[in-house]
């Protein structure tokens, strides 16, 4: 083992010379943890890492070089310590002449939610996150997408379906003009429910610029903006009572996917750089999503 083992990728040049732009690694697993007090983790993640190949000569990066750097990540997570890592992986790699490194993370957060209404009841709900960090001729970048799950009912569906129950009542009815409350209330507890609208679970992924001298990621108040504004946010845990408010807030709360996109664009928009919006409605009607994106230029 005290051998002088070989690295051909200091000892020969490549045979096809050529500069590359990016050369490293895909799918490590690694935990991470977050300076967020309320997710700090440990999350298991997924890092890609790469550095700039320009010397084209080169015949190979420091693959190991690179592991090891990312496996000292093990502080949580903030835009400095980020930064940090990549001027380090670019050091590690003067031989190459490399002058970039950039790093991606998909992981996701675990937040416990409460119920809408029982006291007490709360589960799990899942936010998948990605970070894609670079450094560049000197300029550190870094941005964070987040995913949220919520309900959207169809306006369109309900209001068809709203006059099939009109048409129903007046066919009954139409003709008493003596009727009571009791008996309205009675016929809609029977038939109310003849037509339905259609609801699906949707997703939104929003992406956005973080300040490179913030001292957390922040991206908890991130999602719960998100939600906020949808405001039908997927439930965990839920009684009878919690499924009668969800009900409850689907109907007053009726959206296509350009109006899911143009919420969360105006909740948005004033306190976030480089703003990117992208929801799906995942039709229960067609086998086919309905979707739209919106964002901000960057500034």
């Amino acid at each position: 083992m005290n051998a002088i083992l070989p690295d051909v990728s200091l000892s020969e040049t490549a045979t096809l010379p050529a500069a590359l732009d990016w050369v490293g690694m895909q799918g490590i697993d690694l935990p991470i943890r977050l300076a967020e007090r309320e997710a700090n983790g440990p999350w298991p993640a997924s890092a890609d890492i790469q550095v700039d190949l320009p010397s084209a000569t080169a015949k190979g990066i420091h693959m190991s070089r690179l592991y090891q750097l990312l496996d000292r990540l093990v502080a949580p997570l903030t835009p400095e310590r980020l930064r940090s890592l990549l001027a380090d992986m670019i050091t590690s790699h003067r031989s190459c002449d490399s002058r970039a490194a950039r790093l991606r993370l998909d992981f996701a957060l675990l937040v416990r939610r409460p119920a809408l209404v029982t006291p007490g009841l709360s589960g799990w709900k899942r936010y998948p996150v990605r970070l894609d960090a670079s450094l560049i001729n000197g300029v550190f970048q870094l941005s964070a997408r987040v995913e949220i799950t919520y309900s959207s009912t169809c306006p369109c569906s309900a209001s068809l379906s709203r006059q099939l129950i009109e048409r129903a009542f007046l066919d009954d009815h139409g003709h008493d003009d003596s009727l009571s409350p009791a008996t309205v209330a009675t016929w809609l507890r029977q038939h109310a429910s003849l037509a339905t609208p259609h609801s699906q679970r949707s997703l939104a992924r929003v992406s956005i610029d973080l300040l490179p001298t913030a001292p957390t990621l922040d991206l908890l108040p991130l999602i719960d903006r998100c939600e906020t504004a949808l405001s039908t946010p997927v439930q965990t845990a839920v009684k009878r009572a919690d499924e009668q408010a969800f009900a409850a807030l689907n109907g007053s709360n009726l959206m296509f996917v350009e109006d899911a996109a143009r919420r969360l664009l105006l909740a948005l928009r004033d306190s976030y750089r480089n703003l990117n919006i992208h929801v799906r409605h995942l039709e229960s009607l067609h086998p086919h999503d309905a979707a739209a994106w919106a964002g901000t230029k960057k500034g």
